[in-house]
């Protein structure tokens, strides 16, 4: 079936979807961003000091407007509750008795002290979908325990592929939130499956997402390696992934990612930097002597490569069908071709912070259109707007029900 092009008509995939999300920092957010992106009601329920990624980096102009939460929380509207209010405690209730999806990384004992537990939310609504993103998950000595990015990096093995690749045995944390954003995604995928499962079945649930088995699962896909077997194999990690010579090779102004993948890559690639005899004089002319001689190709291609510049490479390997980038610095993907051309990044005007560049969503659906977008939220911008529309909600809501069971509750 052909794509279609996105459009501004029709319903968003989630449009109608309420959730109430009282999610921090990364984790819960990139879920949530994501879901809101797709068309879902999302409520970002703040306490009064507020998210504390809003204070994570220098902001535009306002206080509490970080670049870090600006990406992850546009399409959201903010509330202000002090849940150890009663009468923020009420409004918040009302709110989960009118949601599909509840969704916190607030320690269990603490939220269900301020009376929001699991089972102190059914009985304001069965068909809540009750998300609960962890660090460790329940039940195993780790139950409990504070989690950040660094520490799912260092309890997963992770910190330590760095000092493989280098051969220096030193531990090194990712530069990147990259454990945070991985538990997100789990998130966002059991939101979904099990919002589908209640449209099937009409029943809630209760959802446990844990940092540190999503990431650690994440990442032993490839590195768990010959430990997958009992015995072992072979060594743990994936060899392809920790070679350090299969590394960006440095050109005359910068450097480039060559990538030679199939057993016929190889004659092709020291066909473009012409250096065949390399493959007869080293004993490298079959796949297999190519295979465990690997680490001698890619040091010759590192010797070759500064003999030009990046952009000759890389007309030279694309021209052979070789796969290659040109290694871009950050400051440069706004200016990415791809990118630009396709609309991956949109200048927008924020209503406090001016001028920004949001990144629109990456996957495409052909069968519906975009949803209007709302700017990342000042703390409790929308806490008036919220608060006056609950009480028609919940009137529909009973309504609702009424309709639907026939008991008049």
């Amino acid at each position: 079936m052909k794509r279609k092009p996105e459009n501004s008509t029709g319903k968003s995939m989630l449009e109608g979807v309420t959730i109430v999300d009282m999610t921090s920092v990364v984790f819960g957010p990139f879920a949530t961003q994501m879901l809101a992106d797709l068309g879902a009601n999302v409520i970002k329920v703040e306490a009064p000091e507020g998210d504390q990624f809003r204070h994570s980096a220098k902001p535009a102009r306002t206080r509490g407007m970080s670049p870090g939460f600006m990406a992850l929380n546009k399409n959201k509207r903010s509330i202000v509750l002090d849940l150890k209010s009663p009468e923020d405690s009420k409004v918040m209730a009302d709110l989960l008795a009118t949601a599909d999806i509840f969704i916190h990384n607030v320690r269990l004992n603490a939220i269900e002290k301020l009376g929001f537990g699991p089972d102190q939310v059914t009985p304001l609504s069965p068909e809540l979908i009750y998300i609960h993103c962890v660090g460790f998950a329940s039940g195993g000595p780790y139950d409990g325990l504070q989690a950040y990015d660094d520490v799912i990096q260092a309890a997963s093995g992770v910190a330590t592929l760095s000092g493989r690749v280098d051969g220096s045995g030193k531990a090194r944390y990712i530069p990147s939130l990259i454990a945070d954003k991985v538990a997100g995604l789990y998130a966002a995928q059991a939101a979904l499956a099990a919002y589908v499962h209640k449209l099937r079945t009409g029943e809630g649930q209760f959802v446990e997402v844990p940092m540190f088995e999503a990431f650690s699962q994440f990442m032993l896909a490839e590195h768990l390696g010959g430990l997958t077997f009992d015995p072992p194999n072979a060594a743990v990690g994936y060899p392809r992934q920790l070679d350090p010579d299969r590394q960006p090779f440095p050109t005359s102004d910068g450097y480039i990612s060559i990538v030679p993948y199939t057993v016929e890559s190889w004659e092709m690639v020291f066909t473009v930097i012409n250096d065949l005899d390399f493959l007869k004089r080293e004993h490298l002319e079959t796949p297999r002597e190519q295979f465990f001689g690997q680490h001698k190709l890619y040091q010759r291609l590192a010797e070759i490569t500064p003999t030009a510049t990046t952009a000759e490479w890389i007309e030279r390997f694309r021209a052979a069908r070789i796969p290659c980038m040109p290694v871009r610095d950050l400051a440069d993907m706004l200016e990415d071709p791809q990118l630009s051309q396709n609309g991956f990044f949109e200048r927008r005007d924020h209503p406090s912070e001016g001028t920004w560049y949001d990144m629109n969503r990456p996957v495409r659906f052909g069968a519906h259109g975009r949803r209007e977008h709302l700017p990342p939220p000042r703390i409790g911008e929308h806490s008036d707007e919220i608060r006056a529309g609950l009480e028609q909600r919940s009137a529909a809501y009973r309504h609702s029900r009424k309709s639907t069971t026939g008991t008049g509750v």
